[in-house]
C-alpha cells in the first residue's frame, strides 16, 4: 500500500483511480474501504484470442477454454462473437495444442497471453522452450485477420531448433509483434517468423549476442511495411545467420549496425535484397571473410547511392558475388584493395548498375576461376577504372568495359 484517499462518492473514486497506481487504499462515502489490486503478472494470464468482429473456433480434445479464467469447459464448435477467450491445457502435453478457428471475410482480433498454457498446467513459471512449428506448418500460419501479437508472451530464453519456424508467416494484417526475450538461440529458431507480414511496421528487440544457424533466416522477408529494424549487436556469427532477413522489405530506408569483424558461410547473403528505399548501407568493418558471406546482399537496392567500405583483403569463394546487382543509383564503387582475388569473388557484382562509372582496384592475381564473371555487364558506358594493381584485364563485362578510361594512378 503506497496512498490512502477518500472520496465522496463512488463516480469521482472511479475516475480518479482509473489513472493512478495500483495497490491505492481509498475510503468511500457510504461504502467504506477499498483496495486498487495490483493487476496479475503477464505471465500468469494464459493464451486468448481477443476477438472485436467474429472467429469460429473448433473443439481440440484436451484443451479448455474460459472467458473469466475460473469456470474452465473442454473446448467446443463455436463461434466467439467479442471479448477475450482463455486457452490452457487439461493435463501437461509433450507438444502444444493449437486452438483451432478460422476466419471469415470481416474478422477482427489479436491474441496475447501466455503460449505456453497451450502446453503446460503450471505455466506460469516454465520459461521451457516448445516447438510450435508443427507438421511443417507455422502456428498461426496465414491469419490473415490477426491484428496484433504484442501481448503475447513467449518467455522461453534458451530456444530449441526451429521452435518459433514460420510462426506467423502470412499474417497480412499483423501490426504488432511479440516481444522476444531469448538470449541463446538454435537453430533456424527465428527463420521466416514473419515471413510475408506485409502490415508489420516495427521489428521487436533481438537481444541475442551469439548466433546459431539460419536463426535470423527470412524473418521479415517480405515485410512490405517495415520501416524499424532491431539492434543486432552480435559479433559471433553463424553460417546463414542474416541471410535474406529483410529480403524485399520495400519500406526500409536505414539498415542496423553490423558490428562483426569475422564473418562466416553466407552470413549476410540476401540480407537487404530489394530493398528498393534503403539510401544506405551499413558499415562493414570485417576484415575476414567467407564464402558467399555478402553474395547478393544489396541486390536490386535501387535507391542506395555510396557503397559500404570493403577493407579486406583476403578474399573468399563468392564472397561479393552479386553484392551490389542492380543498384541503379550508385556512381562510385567501393575501392578494391585485395590484391589477390578468390574464384568467383566479384562475379556479377555491379551487374546492371547503369550509373557506376567510377571502380578502383589493387587486383595483381585475377586467376582465379570466375573471379571477373560479368562484374560490369550493363554498368555506365563511360567511366574511369583505376587499376592500381597493375593486372592485364580483358575488354568488356569481364574486364574493363569498352568506352571506360584506364588510369594507372589515383
Amino acid at each position: 500500500m503506497k496512498h490512502l484517499r477518500k472520496f465522496p462518492d463512488a463516480k469521482t473514486r472511479d475516475a480518479v483511480l482509473a489513472i493512478v497506481e495500483y495497490g491505492v487504499l481509498s475510503y468511500t462515502e457510504g461504502e467504506g474501504m477499498s483496495l486498487k489490486p495490483t493487476p496479475p503478472d503477464p505471465k500468469s494470464i494464459p493464451f486468448y484470442i481477443d476477438v472485436r468482429s467474429a472467429v469460429t473456433l473448433a473443439a481440440t480434445s484436451g484443451l479448455q477454454m474460459s472467458t473469466d479464467m475460473t469456470n474452465w469447459t473442454d473446448t467446443t464448435a463455436t463461434t466467439l462473437s467479442s471479448g477475450k477467450t482463455y486457452f490452457r491445457v487439461a493435463s501437461d502435453q509433450s507438444t502444444p495444442l493449437k486452438p483451432n478457428w478460422t476466419e471469415g471475410d470481416n474478422s477482427d482480433y489479436d491474441i496475447g497471453g501466455n503460449i505456453n498454457s497451450l502446453v503446460k498446467v503450471n505455466f506460469e513459471n516454465d520459461d521451457n522452450c516448445y516447438s510450435f512449428y508443427q507438421s511443417s506448418t507455422g502456428f498461426f500460419k496465414n491469419k490473415n485477420k490477426l491484428k496484433s501479437a504484442g501481448n503475447l508472451i513467449l518467455p522461453a530464453t534458451k530456444l530449441t531448433n526451429e521452435c518459433y519456424h514460420y510462426m506467423f508467416q502470412r499474417c497480412t494484417a499483423l501490426t504488432a509483434a511479440p516481444a522476444l526475450p531469448a538470449t541463446t538461440l538454435a537453430d533456424y529458431c527465428y527463420s521466416y517468423m514473419f515471413w510475408n507480414c506485409t502490415s508489420l511496421t516495427t521489428a521487436p528487440a533481438l537481444p541475442a549476442t551469439t548466433l546459431a544457424q539460419s536463426c535470423y533466416l527470412s524473418m521479415f522477408e517480405g515485410c512490405t511495411s517495415l520501416t524499424t529494424t532491431p539492434a543486432l549487436s552480435a559479433t559471433t556469427l553463424a553460417d546463414d545467420c542474416y541471410n535474406s532477413m529483410f529480403n524485399g522489405c520495400t519500406s526500409l530506408t536505414t539498415a542496423p549496425a553490423l558490428p562483426a569483424t569475422t564473418l562466416v558461410e553466407s552470413c549476410y547473403m540476401n540480407m537487404f535484397y530489394g530493398c528498393t528505399a534503403l539510401t544506405a548501407a551499413p558499415a562493414l568493418p570485417a576484415t575476414t571473410l567467407a564464402n558467399n558471406c555478402y553474395n547478393s546482399m544489396l541486390r536490386g537496392c535501387t535507391s542506395l547511392t555510396t557503397a559500404p567500405a570493403l577493407p579486406a583483403t583476403t578474399l573468399a569463394t563468392q564472397c561479393y558475388r552479386n553484392m551490389f546487382w542492380g543498384c541503379t543509383s550508385l556512381t562510385t564503387a567501393p575501392v578494391l584493395p585485395a590484391t589477390t582475388l578468390a574464384n568467383n569473388c566479384y562475379g556479377m557484382m555491379f551487374f546492371g548498375c547503369t550509373n557506376l562509372n567510377k571502380v578502383t582496384t589493387y587486383a595483381k592475381n585475377i586467376s582465379a576461376s570466375g573471379c571477373l564473371s560479368n562484374w560490369l555487364n550493363g554498368v555506365s558506358p563511360t567511366g574511369d577504372f583505376y587499376n592500381l594493381g597493375g593486372a592485364t584485364y580483358e575488354s568488356g563485362a569481364n574486364g574493363i568495359p569498352t568506352g571506360w578510361t584506364v588510369k594507372n594512378a589515383a
